[in-house]
């Protein structure tokens, strides 16, 4: 059973939300498991880090000095994570911290490269963002036979030294199934709360997400064809045996 967890949230502009987020994530974690929080302030021009400078108290904040986007910023809270297994979220609020919980069950520790992922059956999006998120999953499914129904969804849990042993680009957080799954790795969607964001809006369109995810499936396409996944070690106990 899982028992210490690292739960890392990117933010870049999230004043109004993030107080809210941490205050879910200690009351639904209180006395269940060992956990840290780190919240990577991605640029922020608001009064985000002012904000969490002023509830400091365990949690850990990094500030990037510019904005690097959402796939950085979670590199950035990852490598400095003191424990093995990593939850990751969104720090709009719309994921929901119960769902922590959940991932936990889910996760085999006897399987390398496991991952749990968040299934958001029922979005609280427009109707224009779904009917995008489903385009973008079915031409992922045919260019790299992911069947990962919601690869866009933040919820994820997985190992930290599994992390770092994938090849890193930036966007990476939306392919991170495939890049499991090619390590030979289980990914285990299940259903998860998705909540209406509580202030803000998105820092992305859907159009500039189409034309960032088009150009990221040429380039893991490439990777793909490119790389061998994964890299099979004999240890020192296989090569005595052949001794023998």
């Amino acid at each position: 059973m899982i028992r210490k967890i690292s739960i890392i949230i990117p933010i870049y502009n999230e004043q109004n939300n993030i107080t809210n987020l941490i205050e879910e994530i200690r009351s639904v974690l209180k006395s269940k498991i060992n956990y840290e929080i780190i919240v990577v302030n991605d640029g922020s021009d608001d009064s985000s880090l002012k904000v969490l400078e002023e509830m400091r108290k365990n949690i850990i904040v990094i500030s990037h000095k510019k904005k690097y986007g959402q796939s950085i910023g979670l590199k950035t809270g990852i490598i400095h994570a003191k424990n093995e297994y990593i939850i990751t979220l969104d720090g709009d609020g719309q994921n929901d911290p119960i769902d922590i919980l959940r991932l936990i069950k889910y996760f085999d520790e006897k399987v390398d490269f496991m991952m749990v992922i968040g299934n958001r059956v029922n979005r609280i999006d427009t109707r224009a963002r779904r009917i995008a998120s489903r385009l973008a999953f079915q031409i992922r499914r045919l260019l790299l036979n992911d069947n990962t129904p919601d690869t866009g969804c933040a919820l994820k849990l997985f190992r930290k030294k599994d992390f770092l042993l994938l090849p890193f680009f930036n966007h990476i957080h939306r392919f991170l199934p495939f890049l499991f799954n090619s390590f030979k790795g289980k990914i285990v969607s299940i259903p998860v709360n998705h909540r209406p964001r509580g202030s803000g809006v998105s820092k992305y369109s859907n159009f500039q997400r189409f034309l960032v995810g088009i150009n990221d499936l040429y380039g893991v396409i490439w990777l793909r064809k490119r790389s061998v996944w994964p890299i099979l070690i004999k240890t020192s106990k296989d090569l005595k045996g052949k001794e023998k």
